[in-house]
């Protein structure tokens, strides 16, 4: 998902700034805080399926040092 499209769906707010370069600033809208605890939990259940990967695949990879 591009900012754009969370800036569509009124989940952050898009501020250009009248600087030389121009600058932009995003911010989370009322609506992205109030998602901002279930986008937490996800994350937190990625990292954790990510960590359990990791753990399995390391005795394998060592496995196969040893039988080369």
């Amino acid at each position: 998902m591009l900012l754009r499209d969370l800036e569509e769906r009124d989940l952050i707010t898009r501020s250009v700034m009248p600087t030389s370069p121009p600058s932009v600033e995003y911010a989370l809208t009322d609506l992205g805080y109030e998602i901002q605890p279930v986008l937490k939990s996800i994350a937190d259940v990625g990292h954790k399926l990510h960590a359990r990967r990791d753990k399995n695949r390391r005795p394998r990879a060592a496995a196969r040092r040893k039988a080369v």
